[in-house]
């Protein structure tokens, strides 16, 4: 019988700064990290995280990982370490009837602009996590269009950068604790769902709620929810 073979382990996926610093050694000042939370929930907003990195934040915070990834006493104890970290930070909602009317990727970069407005200044660059820019303003068909008049700074994008670029999990834990947070009050106002515990995701208690109590105004009603 041949012997077994070795069991590989894969090495921990290390969070740094090298894309970060990768832009700003391209000649860019400010970097602005993305991340959002809350698009596949049933109810509840959508919630984008940005925050703002120059030359001066040079290494990564201890303890920063993708927030899916941390308990919530962990991200609750990272959020006023991460704001002493990044030279600044803000963090937008789009409500489930903004998302009911004007679509989710919509939603996102209403979110996204909203999250703009709370930065102390204008990044040159945004790193969001993902394969798709939802943030820019989608450029009309045209060979001589003009810019968009929302027009902002370039976007690269990057396939779980939440992951490994510590600036974007430091975005997605300010996202998630916010968040978090909104769903809990509106258990309160809407009791019977679980938000409390679920944060509006599809788990089977929140299904069976549906089920019984209908939908309310908090719920994404555009999309396919159990029947009462």
């Amino acid at each position: 019988m041949p012997p077994a073979e070795p069991v590989r382990r894969r090495a921990p996926v290390r969070v740094t700064l090298r894309v970060e610093k990768d832009l700003l050694r391209s000649g860019r000042e400010l970097v602005c990290s993305v991340d959002e939370v809350g698009r596949g929930a049933l109810s509840g907003p959508v919630t984008v995280g940005m925050v703002l990195v120059d030359s001066t934040v040079r290494r990564p915070l201890a303890g920063v990982r993708d927030s899916k990834l941390l308990t919530p006493a962990a991200r609750e104890s990272l959020v006023p370490r991460i704001r002493g970290w990044v030279v600044g930070s803000g963090v937008g909602h789009a409500s489930a009837a903004e998302i009911d009317e004007v679509g989710l990727i919509a939603a996102l970069r209403l979110a996204g602009r909203r999250a703009m407005t709370a930065l102390p200044a204008a990044p040159d660059v945004f790193l969001l996590d993902g394969s798709h820019d939802w943030l820019s303003t989608p450029q009309q068909p045209g060979l001589f269009e003009d810019p968009p008049e929302d027009a902002i700074a370039p976007v690269t994008t990057r396939v779980k950068a939440d992951l490994t670029c510590a600036s974007v999990a430091a975005a997605s834990v300010l996202a998630k604790t916010e968040r978090d947070a909104l769903m809990v009050r509106l258990a309160d106002d809407f009791p019977g769902y679980g938000w409390e515990e679920n944060k509006g995701y599809a788990t089977p208690e929140h299904l069976a709620a549906i089920r019984r109590l209908g939908t309310c105004e908090q719920h994404r009603r555009s999309w396919r929810l159990p029947e009462a």
